[in-house]
């Protein structure tokens, strides 16, 4: 076997090579990617719930000992009530944010990037049952906790 031809046999190895790893990238990036970032499938009533679930942050919420998450003690039922709107109806601002990292599959992760000014307002949609405690930031001894269950109809 001649030099030349073993140099021709390499190249279009390298050729294939290329080819298969282009091959490759474009499935990755075309196919699989978008599907492995896709968010899950969601039933239209629970995107699209009967109505609003709202919890107040009251007048005073800042002061320790007072009401401050109303109600604090929250339970909201998928494809009822399962868009939470939390209201910031004090002069301070605050946060909702979890006591522990909470995520929803459709909806990503959950609690409010920065402060909710006095007359600003935070909502989720929770899409699948969880238990969540969050917390203000500022104001540790700000608590609540919702709890997100499956209908029953």
């Amino acid at each position: 076997m001649s030099a030349s031809t073993s140099s021709h046999a390499y190249g279009i190895g390298v050729i294939a090579l290329i080819i298969g790893m282009s091959a490759s990238v474009v499935f990755y990036t075309s196919f699989y990617l978008p599907e492995s970032l896709e968010k899950p499938s969601v039933s239209a009533h629970i995107l699209n719930p009967e109505g609003d679930f709202i919890i107040e942050i009251v007048l005073g919420a800042v002061i320790e000992g007072n009401e401050n998450y109303v109600p604090n003690q929250s339970k909201v039922s998928l494809g009822i009530n399962n868009k939470v709107i939390w209201q910031n109806n004090d002069d301070t601002a605050h946060t909702v944010t979890p006591d522990h990292r909470s995520s929803d599959g459709y909806s990503g992760d959950f609690g409010s990037v920065g402060v909710l000014k006095p007359g600003d307002s935070y909502e989720f949609l929770f899409t699948e049952p969880q238990e969540v405690p969050y917390h203000c930031n500022p104001h540790p001894w700000m608590t609540g906790k919702i709890l997100v269950e499956l209908s029953r109809f």
